[in-house]
């Protein structure tokens, strides 16, 4: 079996554009979590989101372009360049056969949301000859990968995984099996979601699944792990990889962050929306996670919780993490990034892997924030309000979603 590497890692996220601006505010403890700015939220109960401030997408694509695209492209492609010059890649150089090595596996849950409800809301209020020829092609999640490829001119495979909130940390594992196995040498992966929609937010609203009494605190309103937590704040971004064949990556002398480990999944097969009470599928993935990467409950140094800030998934999350790590939960530092950025959907085991990369690298654990009035069923360290310097060898990106889904993966520190 091979090791894999991670050796690229861009971030265009709400508390932060580029990896370095993205990772000073995650460790400051800044929040990108505002009231909607995209449209109008006046008649919607939650008005807030992490949305993407200062972002330009026609750095990207010219507008003639852009009209054709849902958002989640541009971020996509945005976090996939910062990725591949971090990861030291020069297209230049770039002979027919890298090409031809090189693909895509890359999560979301929904991207393409946003151009097909405006396509929608063409066709239905009559105006049926302004609707986009590429509302269907462009609606659908494949493109997404389909627009990297072309984008970066990449001819290996091209794959989308959505899985609702474990699709990135899905396609990484799907990438991380694929690398492993010799298959491939190296693939792009990771995630991106654009979902701040009317039509999305009034769906999750009817769900009652976000934040009603935070709309003139929105910073306050995603609360992990609080008694008084009232759901997630549903957000955007884009977290691309660059995952290598450690022996590749060594003879092109790419930058190395961590080596992947361990995958592990499974599925409640209990409900559309909701978690299983027991949280025992949730602790078989973390288990298998575990085995798969040959470490025991003792090792694990850090993990970066989905910790969405609903009351079920935060309580049963918790409840999960202790029966998989036994006696030694209790003395792991855990966080929830969504405290700063909010639920992004797909894209989150892409957010908590590379906050698991830049602590394994930079020895700092992140904060979970807003930690205010923990819930008594919430009794784990969740790194309140503040980050903590302590290095770490071995941490774990949780994820848990929508059709009872669970996901995890591992990661070494590279030495």
């Amino acid at each position: 079996m091979n090791r894999v590497a991670i050796t690229g890692l861009g971030a265009i996220s709400p508390n932060g554009i580029g990896k370095k601006q993205f990772w000073e505010n995650t460790v400051n403890g800044k929040s990108g979590i505002g009231r909607i700015t995209s449209f109008d939220p006046g008649e919607l109960d939650c008005q807030i989101a992490g949305e993407i401030s200062g972002f330009d997408p026609e750095e990207y694509y010219p507008q003639s372009e852009l009209k054709k695209l849902p958002r989640a492209v541009p971020l996509c492609v945005a976090a996939s360049q910062e990725a591949f010059n971090d990861a030291g890649i020069d297209f230049n150089a770039f002979t027919e056969e890298d090409y031809e090595s090189l693909g895509v596996i890359v999560g979301t849950g929904g991207a393409g949301f946003d151009f097909s409800e405006k396509q929608f809301a063409l066709y239905y209020s009559d105006q049926k000859k302004k609707v986009s020829p590429y509302a269907i092609s462009n609606s659908l999640v494949g493109m997404l990968s389909s627009e990297l490829s072309m984008k970066f001119g990449l001819q290996g495979r091209s794959h989308v995984v959505s899985n609702g909130c474990t699709s990135s940390t899905d396609a990484m594992g799907y990438a991380f099996n694929a690398i492993r196995s010799g298959q491939e040498k190296w693939i792009l992966t990771g995630g991106v979601e654009s979902c701040v929609t009317p039509a999305m937010m009034t769906g999750f609203e009817r769900m009652r699944a976000n934040p009603v009494h935070f709309n003139d605190t929105p910073e306050r309103g995603s609360r992990p792990f609080n008694r008084d937590r009232e759901g997630f704040v549903l957000a955007e971004g884009s977290w691309m990889l660059l995952m290598e064949d450690l022996e590749h990556a060594r003879r092109r002398g790419a930058p190395i962050y961590a080596e992947v480990i361990g995958y592990g999944s499974t599925c409640d097969a209990y409900h559309r929306v909701a978690i299983m009470p027991d949280g025992k599928q949730s602790t078989r993935a973390l288990r298998l996670a575990m085995k798969d990467a040959r470490v025991n409950e003792d090792e694990i140094d850090y993990i970066n919780f989905h910790g969405t800030s609903t009351v079920m998934n935060d309580k049963i999350e918790t409840f999960a993490v202790k029966q998989a790590l036994n006696g030694h939960a209790m003395n792991v530092p855990v966080s929830s990034t969504k405290s700063m950025v909010g639920h992004p959907q797909g894209a989150s085991g892409a957010l908590g892997t590379s906050v698991c990369l830049l602590s394994l690298q930079d020895g700092i654990l992140t904060p979970t924030i807003n930690m205010e009035t923990p819930d008594p069923d919430c009794d784990m360290d969740y790194i309140a309000n503040a980050s903590r310097e302590k290095s770490i060898d071995v941490a774990i990106s949780n994820c848990i979603s929508f059709g009872s889904k669970n996901s995890a993966l591992v990661f070494r520190r590279f030495s």
